[in-house]
């Protein structure tokens, strides 16, 4: 497997607002929430968002935002037929040492309370280091590297 990011364009758009309101669904079911295209096409438009591509094959994609002290991943989704092939490991490992590099302290990111990537998150190095109704806030240190 060949996994890399390729920056995402506008014309992607229609695909991630998909592949996310599939995914989630479930979840904002229940939790009560609504879902927003609208409210999903406004984030997209403010944040770095990358499609998750095996070869020439687009598996999903990551959405991303930071401040000054962290890295976060706003959304991180794959297509139900390319979960469980490395993916999701690689894509956070990139993500962690991308964080890294951009001198930022930490990885964040905040997951439903039901939703079993925690568990991924977690073998990763992701702590549950607060919450919020039905979600957990997690995040991972990244040490910034340094030119010594």
């Amino acid at each position: 497997m060949r996994f890399h990011l390729r920056r995402a364009i506008e014309q992607d758009l229609p695909f991630a607002r998909t592949l996310t309101q599939q995914a989630m669904s479930h979840y904002y079911r229940q939790n009560g929430l609504l879902w927003s295209s609208d409210g999903f096409d406004v984030a997209w438009a403010g944040r770095e968002n990358w499609l998750i591509c095996n070869d020439d094959v687009v598996m999903g994609f990551i959405s991303l935002s930071r401040d000054g002290k962290a890295l976060y991943i706003r959304e991180l989704h794959l297509l139900e037929c390319c979960r469980k092939q490395g993916a999701g490991t690689w894509v956070l490992e990139q993500m962690a040492f991308k964080a890294r590099v951009e001198g930022l302290g930490f990885l964040r990111l905040t997951v439903f309370k039901t939703n079993p990537a925690r568990r991924l998150y977690q073998r990763l190095g992701l702590s549950i280091v607060g919450e919020e109704d039905g979600f957990w806030r997690m995040e991972r240190e990244c040490r910034a590297l340094t030119s010594d």
